[in-house]
């Protein structure tokens, strides 16, 4: 049973912070936008050395993302500064031997406006001068950051992103987290589909 483990077993994964900055204005690979609303995001701001970063990326890919590209409702989005748009291509290049790159989505904009984006998520992380954090978020489809409040390791209980360098951290906590929501949405569906047939009938 896949959505059956996990410490928070078809629990609710708490809402840490409200309304965050949608992506849905910068430059993306294509010629369609992305954003954050109605989907399940993972979310990335790797910065403009990603040829730093690949130990992040192998860790986060294999520990999470590729147990759940086939989810039409979930997508992996990389937040990046405009400086590292020529690194990019190379940079999936070299994954795509080892992982499904071609389903990695990447955002663009102003040093300033990954800052923006990345400050209202309104965690107690900072990012470097090259708009580069290790940690990982989960965005919900109304926007709103996931995480948990009961966090044993975290000073307040408060657990806003997961570390990308620790594969402990992506492997048990990340893993359980992402299983609870994607029952979340999959529990409401059934739910509402169940109330649709009582309407028809």
């Amino acid at each position: 049973m896949f959505f059956a483990s996990g410490k928070n077993n078809f629990a609710h994964l708490p809402v840490l912070t409200e309304n965050v900055k949608d992506i849905d204005h910068l430059q993306t690979e294509t010629d369609s936008s992305l954003s954050f609303q109605d989907k399940i995001s993972i979310v990335a701001f790797f910065g403009s050395q990603l040829d730093s970063i690949k130990g992040n990326t192998f860790n986060l890919d294999k520990k999470i993302l590729e147990k759940y590209y086939d989810f039409d409702d979930f997508q992996f989005v990389i937040v990046l500064p405009e400086n590292a748009q020529n690194q990019t291509r190379q940079y999936v290049e070299e994954f795509k031997k080892i992982s499904e790159s071609e389903k990695w989505h990447f955002a663009y904009g102003a040093p300033a406006e990954v800052a923006a984006i990345f400050s209202s998520f309104q965690t107690p992380y900072q990012l470097d001068e090259h708009s580069y954090s290790p940690y990982v978020f989960i965005i919900d489809k109304d926007g709103s950051l996931r995480g948990r409040t009961d966090d044993e390791d975290a000073k307040d209980g408060k657990l806003y992103g997961y570390d990308s360098r620790s594969v402990a951290e992506l492997n048990n906590k990340m893993n359980d987290d992402v299983k609870v929501i994607l029952a979340e949405y999959r529990l409401a569906l059934k739910k509402y589909n169940e109330e649709k047939q009582k309407l028809t009938k």
